[in-house]
C-alpha cells in the first residue's frame, strides 16, 4: 500500500509537534531556573526571541512578564508556537491519520491534549512550572515510546523518523542558544560556580548531564558543553547525532521504496553533515556561537522544504508553510 503525499505530511508534521512540545517545555523548565539568578526578573523575553515571535506576542502583551510568557507559550490559542496550539495540531493530524496510525498512539494525543485543555492559569504559576514541564516531558516520552513499540514500518515510519529528528537538532540549538540570550556572562563569571550551574542546568535540560560526564568526569565549561550538545556522535540530542539519522532514514527510504524524490534534500543533509564534522568548536565559539546556531536552523529549514517538495506535493513558497516552520 502506497503512502499518500496527505499522509506522509501528517506524519512528518506529527511527529516535529511532538518533539517541539518537549523542548518547549524543557525551553521553559530551563527558563524558570535561570530565572531565580539575580537577573532572572529581565530575562523572560528570550523566550520570545529564541522563537522569533516578538512582534506577534507584542501585539497581545505590554511587557514580557514571567506571567505573560508563560501563558503566551502555554495557553494562547492564537499563539501557533504555543503547547495548547502544537498539541491541538498533533491532534488533528493522528486524527487524519487514524487508519495508519495504532489505537494506542491516538489514545495517548488525544488524552494528553484534553488533559491540557483542562488546565488553567494556576496550575502554571511560576511555582508550579517546573512540575507542569515535567509532566508534559513525561506525556512527550509516552508518545515517543509507544510510537516504538506499535508504529507498523512502512513508509510512514520514515516520515516520522525525519520529522522527529529534525525537530530535535532544531530544538537542540534553540535549547544551547538560551544559555547565550539570557546568560551571555562577563569575563569574570565565566567558570564561576553560577555560570558552571547554568551550564549544568542546560544539559540536564536535554538529558545530558549524566551522558555529558562519562565523557567529561571532571570540569565543565562552554567549550565542552557546546561542544557535546552540537558534535558528539553518541548523545541521541546532539545536533550531529540527528543530522546523521536525518541522512540515514532518507537514505534508507529512497533505496527500500525506490523512489525518486528527495535527491535536493539528501544532497543538503550531506552539505551539512559534512560541514558540521570540519568545524571544531573551539573555531565556532571564536567566530560566533549564536550565529552558528542560527545558520543550522536555516539549514534546517532548507532541509524541509526539499521534503515538503519531494513528497508532499507542495511547490515554493508555500513548502516551507504547509504546516508550521
Amino acid at each position: 500500500m502506497n503512502l499518500l503525499s496527505r499522509y506522509a505530511e501528517c506524519i512528518f508534521w506529527m511527529a516535529r509537534y511532538m518533539e517541539r512540545a518537549e523542548n518547549l517545555a524543557r525551553i521553559l523548565d530551563v527558563h524558570e531556573t535561570f530565572a531565580r539568578d539575580t537577573r532572572g526578573a529581565t530575562n523572560w523575553f528570550s523566550v520570545v526571541q529564541l522563537n522569533a515571535d516578538e512582534k506577534d506576542f507584542f501585539s497581545r502583551h505590554d511587557r514580557p512578564t514571567a506571567e505573560a510568557v508563560i501563558h503566551y507559550y502555554m495557553f494562547d490559542p492564537q499563539n501557533r508556537n504555543s503547547l495548547l496550539s502544537m498539541l491541538r495540531m498533533a491532534r488533528e493530524n493522528a486524527r487524519t491519520l487514524r487508519p495508519w496510525i495504532s489505537t494506542e498512539m491516538w489514545t495517548q494525543i488525544n488524552v494528553f491534549h484534553n488533559k491540557l485543555l483542562e488546565m488553567s492559569v494556576k496550575d502554571v504559576a511560576t511555582q508550579n512550572l517546573s512540575k507542569v514541564c515535567t509532566w508534559i516531558k513525561e506525556e512527550c516520552q509516552s508518545h515517543t515510546g509507544i510510537t516504538e513499540g506499535t508504529f507498523y514500518r512502512d513508509q510512514g515510519w520514515y516520515f516520522y523518523q525525519m520529522g522527529k529528528y529534525i525537530e530535535r537538532a532544531d530544538q537542540t540549538t534553540r535549547l544551547l542558544d538560551i544559555k547565550y540570550h539570557t546568560l551571555l556572562p562577563s569575563p569574570v563569571e565565566v567558570g564561576s560556580t553560577l555560570d558552571v550551574s547554568q551550564w549544568t542546568t542546560v544539559l540536564r535540560s536535554t538529558a545530558g548531564y549524566h551522558a555529558f560526564r562519562r565523557v567529561y568526569p571532571r570540569g565543565m565549561s562552554p567549550t565542552t558543553v557546546a561542544g557535546f550538545m552540537l558534535f558528539n556522535e553518541g548523545f541521541p540530542r546532539s545536533v550531529v547525532m540527528c543530522v546523521r539519522q536525518i541522512d540515514g532514514v532518507l537514505t534508507r527510504m529512497r533505496s527500500r521504496y525506490d523512489l525518486r524524490g528527495g535527491a535536493a534534500a539528501m544532497e543538503r543533509v550531506d552539505e551539512l553533515l559534512a560541514a558540521l564534522l570540519s568545524r571544531p568548536i573551539d573555531a565556532v565559539l571564536r567566530d560566533g556561537l549564536h550565529e552558528y546556531l542560527d545558520w543550522i536552523q536555516l539549514q534546517l529549514n532548507v532541509i524541509t522544504t526539499e521534503i515538503a517538495q519531494a513528497f508532499f506535493g507542495v511547490q515554493p513558497p508555500l513548502a516551507v508553510q504547509s504546516q508550521s516552520q
